[in-house]
């Protein structure tokens, strides 16, 4: 980790995101913990080590420019600056293309797409003012290639692909990266309760995915750029 800022976290709280939080504090890392709910953020915070620097910033409108551009001024005021963003925020809705596809299409590209685009509008900036940054997003398979009933989550997720590529490329001069993962099913208790009857021994932990992205956060992933990084083997 660049030890000149912190880490922005949002959807701290989930599975995912608490996972990633924990990884980072056990290897010292400044968090800014953004998520909608605050009893999520204290119950998190209570479980970090004490000597974690914790700035908790709840009720952030990811779709909206300006209330994430206050949340990273929050940061930059509290830290100094950031150094990464890991956005794990994100929506999941299935469904033929028929009568109800375009309300699910503009709900899955404001979920998945455009907080995606938002939060990094709102963090470049600051990067760019110091010369360095690491933005990780979480994609999907789908992305890739859409299966049935999949047109508009694999639509918003190739966008969060493309957007991760777009970054990539016009910040590669400011020492910024930009990459996302595509994890394959996460073993989490809700998809267990969605799927009980699914085999879930090639599911993935959200602590390999954390580990996954604390690297590529790192100093030491800097040659690696506008990747698309799939999460789905074995441990």
């Amino acid at each position: 980790m660049n030890d000149q800022g912190a880490v922005i976290v949002t959807g701290a709280g989930g599975n995912l995101g608490s996972a990633v939080v924990r990884e980072l504090a056990a290897g010292g890392a400044k968090l800014v913990c953004m998520n909608r709910s605050s009893q999520e953020l204290e119950t998190l915070a209570g479980e970090l080590p004490a000597s974690t620097e914790f700035l908790s910033i709840a009720g952030t409108e990811l779709t909206d420019y300006a209330s994430c551009a206050a949340a990273v001024a929050r940061a930059v005021k509290h830290f100094g600056g950031v150094s990464a963003l890991v956005n794990t925020v994100g929506g999941f809705q299935m469904g033929p293309v028929g009568p109800d596809a375009p309300s699910q299409w503009d709900t899955m590209m404001t979920a998945n797409a455009r907080t995606a685009l938002t939060i990094s509008a709102a963090v470049l900036p600051t990067m760019k003012a110091a010369g360095y940054g690491r933005i990780v997003h979480v994609a999907a398979a789908p992305g890739l290639k859409a299966g049935a009933n999949q047109a508009a989550y694999a639509a918003s997720k190739a966008a969060v692909i493309r957007l991760t590529e777009a970054i990539a490329a016009e910040n590669r001069d400011h020492r910024i990266t930009a990459n996302c993962v595509l994890p394959g099913t996460i073993d989490t208790p809700e998809n267990r309760a969605a799927m009980p009857n699914a085999n879930t021994d090639g599911w993935v932990s959200p602590q390999s995915i954390a580990r996954l992205i604390a690297f590529l956060i790192s100093p030491a992933a800097a040659v690696v750029t506008g990747g698309a990084i799939p999460a789905t083997g074995r441990e």
